[in-house]
């Protein structure tokens, strides 16, 4: 830990040393909340988000706030590693991967024309209780194995034994979006027909868990978290698919994922509490997870220490040190490209607006993981070789 404020209500506990002020306003809000449990907690990745800062972790006492979680609900990493070695993965190689990659997996706002088959999709859940999964499921089923847009990418990485592996960074597509509008729209009125005391501009409504509201997000939230792991497992199948077509000595170890956009009881100082992670990761003791870098940069596979001050957190990636207008706007193309091909990286910055997804537009992932030294220690260090983004 960096440092803490103590002026607010609940302490707010900081694994950084620097962080921009519309960020440290978001935390003194939710250090303000009524419900909220013992401390607010900021990861080395934390920049400003939509009610709360992204890398932030929060636990309440009986209230789920849909805004906590985010949009993207399930949003995480998948990571494998193969058994082909670095030498072997010539340029030719990798550029016939990625070509057929993008045949198998759709990229962006695209998803596929036909649906998939439904066994694919989450099983466990009574979808006909779940009404936005209920309302989105026939469009969700041409979603899944898809890959999303912003900052969600397929990378193919070497390790320093020289192993490749394949990464994945995506969510839950149009489902967790329409879920968290659903209930964050009935959770404001409901605040103000209650004339709850939280201001409205803080864009933190809640919903107790007295209410059917609150037990009814709850159960689609974790649909849609099931459904990003979903829709990750199958582009991380069919990629596996396509290494084995074209390597077909190909072997690939059991697939690490983790997700860092949710909501889950858990029990911290003695008490049952519920934890939002937007944009943070779990790190139980011993808990593996995904840390990734930017565009260009390396990424961690790490193991969680179990720090309390944290609620057992860690970061969810760099974190951003621009915004995506302020990137397009002020980063340099020619210098941008220059920077991935010295360093021998197949990457997706093309134009000007694929500037918001730059190394330059996120901090220094190194400094990242310094910072968070005593959340998770390193266990692999993965290089980047090619990239696709959404």
């Amino acid at each position: 830990m960096q440092r803490i404020i103590e002026t607010e209500k609940l302490p707010i506990k900081l694994w950084l040393d620097e962080i921009e002020e519309g960020a440290v306003q978001q935390a003194i809000n939710l250090a303000s909340l009524p419900f909220a449990f013992d401390h607010i907690a900021l990861m080395p990745d934390a920049h400003v988000g939509y009610g709360m800062p992204i890398g932030g972790v929060m636990a309440t006492r009986g209230v789920v706030i849909p805004n906590a979680v985010g949009v993207d609900i399930g949003c995480g990493m998948c990571a494998v590693k193969t058994n082909i070695r670095q030498e072997d993965m010539t340029d030719k190689n990798l550029k016939k991967l990625l070509s057929l990659i993008r045949g198998v997996v759709p990229l962006g706002f695209e998803h596929h024309k036909e649906k998939q088959d439904e066994a694919l999709m989450p099983q466990g859940h009574d979808v006909e209780k779940l009404t936005v999964v209920r309302q989105q499921y026939m469009s969700a089923i041409k979603q899944i194995g898809t890959l999303g847009g912003g900052n969600h990418f397929i990378e193919i990485q070497r390790d320093n034994e020289g192993f490749v592996w394949i990464m994945i960074h995506s969510g839950s597509r149009n489902i967790g979006l329409k879920v968290a509008e659903f209930y964050n729209t009935k959770a404001k009125k409901l605040n103000a027909l209650w004339h709850s005391a939280i201001n409205p501009k803080f864009d933190l409504a809640f919903l107790p868990f007295e209410t059917e509201g609150a037990r009814d997000y709850y159960l689609e939230m974790k649909y849609c978290v099931d459904f990003a792991f979903a829709n990750r497992l199958l582009m991380m199948t069919r990629i596996q698919d396509v290494f084995v077509s074209t390597m077909p000595e190909t072997v690939f170890e059991p697939v690490i994922n983790i997700a860092h956009n949710y909501a889950a009881w858990e029990k911290h100082y003695g008490e049952k509490v519920l934890v939002h992670r937007k944009g943070a990761t779990s790190a139980k003791e011993g808990e593996t997870g995904i840390i990734p870098g930017s565009q260009g940069t390396k990424s961690y596979i790490v193991e969680g220490l179990g720090n309390r001050e944290s609620f057992m957190s860690c970061s969810h990636g760099a974190g951003r040190l621009m915004s995506r207008s302020s990137a397009k706007k002020n980063l340099n193309l020619e210098e941008e490209i220059a920077k991935l091909d010295k360093l021998g990286v197949i990457h997706a910055i093309r134009s000007q607006s694929d500037l918001e997804e730059a190394a330059s537009a996120y901090k220094d992932i190194t400094q990242v993981m310094a910072f968070q030294k005593d959340l998770v220690k390193i266990k692999t260090e993965l290089s980047p070789m090619a990239v696709i983004k959404g």
